[in-house]
């Protein structure tokens, strides 16, 4: 009999995110256009996208959301320090929104897309972020 709290397997990676869209055409303009993802696919009701090596699904969805959730789930995408100055240009001449002032390590723009879904433009990686704790760590760390 297997032990019940043993996993079978280690999960590898993030294998891609999907995303419920209520217009393709815009989030894919959003996200190629303004974001600078590459497009590997398109059809009638969604889209694949590339990010790095991160692969994106845009999926076209009647029930997509409306508005900005109140919850602090968000996507993060790695970006350097050049095109994250270009991106933060596009905030002050109005053309990108945030929904949040980065208050942690490294360079970040906390964005929504177009149906609310919520982004961060992110300079730095988890490395990073586990050496900037060791100068001020959050309450009750543990680092592994």
């Amino acid at each position: 009999m297997p032990e019940l709290n043993k996993p079978v397997a280690a999960v590898m990676g993030l294998n891609h995110i999907t995303l419920s869209v209520s217009d393709l055409e815009r989030s894919f303009r959003f996200y190629v256009d303004v974001l600078g993802l590459k497009p590997l696919a398109r059809w009638k009701n969604g889209a694949y996208l590339l990010a790095g090596d991160d692969w994106i699904c845009l999926s076209l969805d009647s029930e997509c959301r409306t508005s900005l959730p109140a919850e602090y789930t968000h996507s993060a995408f790695s970006v350097t320090p050049e095109a994250f100055k270009a991106f933060a240009q596009k905030v002050d001449d109005g053309e990108l929104q945030l929904w949040k002032i980065n208050k942690s390590e490294g360079d970040s723009l906390y964005l929504s897309d177009p149906d609310g879904h919520k982004l961060e433009l992110h300079v730095g990686n988890w490395q990073s972020r586990l050496e900037s704790l060791r100068f001020m760590p959050y309450e009750g760390l543990l680092i592994f």
